[in-house]
Order: C-alpha cells, then sequence, then structure tokens
C-alpha cells in the first residue's frame, strides 16, 4: 500500500527526521525556556532568541547522531562536522529569519511559526547533509 516508504531515500529522510526530533525537543525546550523567562538579546523576542540558541544546541546533538545512524558515514569529523555545521549555518540563518519575520513582524504566534520553520528547514538540512555533507565519495 505505501511501498514508496520502502525507498532507499525515503527510509534514510525517516531516520533523518527520527533524530531530528532530539534536536527539536532541544531548541523547543529553550524557546520554551527563553519566553518564560522573558529572556532577549540583541533586540530579539524571546521566542527569537530561544528558537536560535536552541537551534545551536540541537544541532550539536544531530550531527553525532547523524553521523552515526543515519548516514553511517566514513569521512572524518573534521570533513563531514565542517560541511554538516556549514549546511546548519545556512538553516540557522533560515530559521532566525523566518522566524524574526513571522514573529516579529507578522504577530504569528510562536509556536506556530517554530512548528512552520522547523519543517522547511528539515528539508533544507536533510538535502544538504545528503547531497554534501555525507555524500560519500
Amino acid at each position: 500500500m505505501f511501498t514508496f516508504l520502502e525507498s532507499p531515500a525515503i527510509q534514510q529522510f525517516l531516520r533523518f527526521a527520527a533524530v531530528g526530533l532530539s534536536g527539536t525537543a532541544v531548541q523547543y525546550v529553550t524557546i520554551q525556556l527563553a519566553v518564560m523567562l522573558h529572556f532577549t538579546a540583541f533586540g530579539k523576542s524571546p521566542a527569537v532568541i530561544g528558537s536560535a540558541l536552541g537551534y545551536l544546541l540541537g544541532s550539536i546533538v544531530n550531527y553525532i547522531l547523524n553521523y552515526f545512524l543515519t548516514f553511517g558515514s566514513g569521512k572524518s569529523h573534521v570533513e563531514a562536522a565542517s560541511k554538516y555545521f556549514s549546511v546548519l549555518a545556512v538553516g540557522w540563518c533560515i530559521n532566525l529569519g523566518l522566524m524574526t519575520l513571522l514573529v516579529e513582524q507578522w504577530g504569528v504566534w510562536h509556536w506556530y511559526a517554530q512548528v512552520f520553520t522547523t519543517g522547511l528547514v528539515l528539508c533544507w538540512n536533510f538535502a544538504g547533509s545528503k547531497l554534501w555533507a555525507f555524500k560519500d565519495k
């Protein structure tokens, strides 16, 4: 019935998304803490700052899990990590930009904005990780 789910690329995406849940959990907890503590910096709202900080913390967790579980990379950590974190740096900019636009400019509730942003950044991060950061030579 769902034979497309048997595709190796779909299986890899599902593993990537499952691993991403750990990083997403870290990010969402950080957002909630920043909002509860009214933490602001650089003129940004607590939700935007929490999202940006949480993204960074979650990225570290996700690198380790993706290196071993999702991609089974044989690359050195120097090569894989430098490429992975370059991909995620762009993802961080997308995350920060969208959260700023949606929350601070358009007044969207921060949880709606973050769920939407998470979905877009997930696609970017998977494509960059699969096609460049962890791609076999």
